[in-house]
C-alpha cells in the first residue's frame, strides 16, 4: 500500500504554481476563499465532486488527490462544497465599512495602546480587500503623500494590525487618485500607489499571505507606470521576495539583480535602493544554496553602502552597515553555517537600528541562527527580545513555528512555555 496523499499539500503546492490566491482559487470553483484555506490545512476535506471541480481548475489529475492522508492528528471536517458568494459579499461589505472607518485615524492616533492589541493575524480579510477595493473620492496629493507616509511609519512601528485597517482606504484612494490626474501630477500619484501596495505586499508577506503576490505586482505596475527609478527598485524587491518565498529564490536573484544594475549608484536615493536590492538577492540565492554568490552579493552591498554620500530613508528597509550585517546573519544561516554569523551578531548593535520593525527583524535571524546551532537558551533570549521590540511581529507565523519547534525540542528553557501561549505558538 502506497503513503497517504496529502491532499492539503497537493492541493495548496497546484495552486502556487498556478499563481492563484485562495481567493482566486475559490472564486473559480465557486467556493470561498476561507474554505480553500480550511481545505490546504486538511481541517476540511472535500466531497469526490469537489475534489472533481478542483482538480479540473489546477489543472492536476484527480489521481493526485485520492487518498485521505492528512497529518497525524488533524480534525478534519468531510462536506460537499457549496458557493458562499452572499457570505463572502456580508463578510467583504463588513471589512469594507470596518476600513474605511478606520482611515488614516488608524495610522495616525494609534499609540501603544493599540499596538499591543495583536491580534493573531495582523493582516486578516487583505487578501479578499485587494480584489474589491472600496469605491473612493480622489483626494490631493498632499493628502495622499501624508497618509501614504503615515502607512510607512505603521510599518515601521510594527504596528501591524493598525495598517491592515487603514490600508484598504489609502489603496482606494490612491487608485482613485492616479484615475483623475494627469501629467507630472499622475506620475506621482503612480509613484505613491506603488508605495502603498509595496507596503502591503510587505505586509502580507510577514503572514505568508497569498496577497503578497498580487500587492506586488501591482506595486511594479505603478511604480513602472511612475517612471521613477526608486519605486520601481522598491517594488521589484518585494515582488522578488515574493518569488523567493514560492520557491524561485534564483529567478528572485536574476530579477534583483537587473533592476540594481539599472539603478545609480552614485545617486543617493537610487544609490540606496541598489543596496536594499542586492541585500535580497543575496538572501535569496542563500536559500537557494548558491555561497559564491550570495557572499558575493553582500560584499557588493557593503561597499555601495560605505559609497553613499548620506543615508537617505527608503520607505521599509534602509541601506546601513548595519542592515548588511543583519542580511549576512539570515545568509550564512541559510546556507547551513550559522557558526559564521556568531562573530557578525557580537558585533552587531541591534538598539541602534532606526525602527522597532528591523530590530525585530535583526533578533529574529539571531534566534534563527542561534536555534540552528542547537543554543536554547539563546534562542529564546533572541526571541524575547523580539517581543520586547514589536509584539506584534512575534506572533507572526514563521516566528510561532520557531517558538514551537524550540518548545518541543531536547532543551527544556524556563518560562518558554509561557512565552508560547502568549505569544500564540501554544494552544491553551
Amino acid at each position: 500500500m502506497g503513503h497517504p496523499v496529502d491532499v492539503g499539500a497537493v492541493i495548496r503546492g497546484a495552486r502556487c504554481s498556478a499563481r492563484l490566491t485562495q481567493a482566486q482559487l475559490g472564486s473559480r470553483c465557486g467556493y470561498s476563499a476561507s474554505a480553500i484555506s480550511r481545505i490546504e490545512s486538511n481541517r476540511l476535506r472535500p466531497d469526490y465532486q469537489s475534489m472533481v471541480r478542483l482538480a479540473s481548475v489546477l489543472g492536476i489529475g484527480l489521481d493526485q488527490l485520492n487518498g485521505s492522508g492528512v497529518p497525524e492528528g488533524a480534525v478534519v471536517a468531510t462536506v460537499a462544497l457549496r458557493s458562499s458568494d452572499e457570505e463572502d459579499a456580508v463578510r467583504r461589505r463588513e471589512l469594507l465599512a470596518k476600513a474605511l472607518a478606520a482611515g488614516t485615524t488608524a495610522l495616525v492616533g494609534a499609540g501603544p495602546a493599540s499596538a499591543s492589541a495583536a491580534t493573531d493575524n495582523p493582516a486578516p480579510g487583505l487578501e479578499d480587500v485587494l480584489f474589491r477595493l472600496p469605491a473612493v473620492e480622489p483626494v490631493p496629493l498632499t493628502l495622499l503623500t501624508e497618509r501614504t507616509a503615515a502607512a510607512r511609519r505603521a510599518f515601521r512601528a510594527a504596528r501591524y494590525a493598525d495598517l491592515e485597517g487603514a490600508l484598504p482606504g489609502l489603496l482606494a484612494a490612491a487608485e482613485s487618485t492616479r484615475d483623475a490626474v494627469t501629467g507630472r501630477a499622475r506620475q506621482q500619484a503612480c509613484a505613491l500607489l506603488a508605495r502603498a501596495y509595496v507596503v502591503a505586499s510587505e505586509l502580507a508577506a510577514k503572514q505568508h499571505s497569498d496577497a503578497a503576490w498580487v500587492a506586488a505586482d501591482r506595486a511594479l505596475t505603478a511604480a513602472r507606470a511612475s517612471g521613477m527609478p526608486v519605486p520601481i527598485g522598491e517594488a521589484s524587491r518585494v515582488l522578488a521576495i515574493t518569488m523567493r518565498r514560492s520557491g524561485r529564490p534564483l529567478s528572485a536573484v536574476r530579477l534583483l539583480s537587473r533592476e540594481a544594475d539599472n539603478l545609480d549608484s552614485t545617486e543617493a536615493d537610487a544609490g540606496a535602493v541598489r543596496t536594499t536590492l542586492l541585500l535580497t538577492a543575496a538572501y535569496s540565492a542563500a536559500t537557494g544554496g548558491e555561497r559564491t554568490t550570495a557572499l558575493s552579493l553582500l560584499d557588493e552591498a557593503q561597499e555601495d553602502v560605505e559609497r553613499l554620500p548620506e543615508v537617505p530613508e527608503l520607505f521599509t528597509v534602509d541601506a546601513t552597515r548595519a542592515q548588511v550585517d543583519v542580511y549576512r546573519i539570515g545568509a550564512l544561516t541559510a546556507l547551513g553555517t550559522p557558526d559564521e554569523g556568531v562573530k557578525v551578531v557580537a558585533g552587531l548593535n541591534i538598539a541602534h537600528l532606526p525602527t522597532a520593525e528591523r530590530r525585530a527583524r535583526a533578533w529574529t535571524d539571531a534566534a534563527r541562527m542561534w536555534h540552528t546551532l542547537g543554543d536554547g537558551p539563546r534562542t529564546f533570549a533572541a526571541l524575547r527580545r523580539v517581543e520586547a521590540e514589536a509584539s506584534q511581529e512575534v506572533r507572526r507565523p514563521a516566528l510561532r513555528a520557531l517558538t514551537s519547534d524550540l518548545l518541543y525540542g531536547p532543551t527544556r528553557v524556563r518560562g518558554l512555555r509561557e512565552f508560547a501561549v502568549r505569544t500564540g505558538a501554544l494552544a491553551v
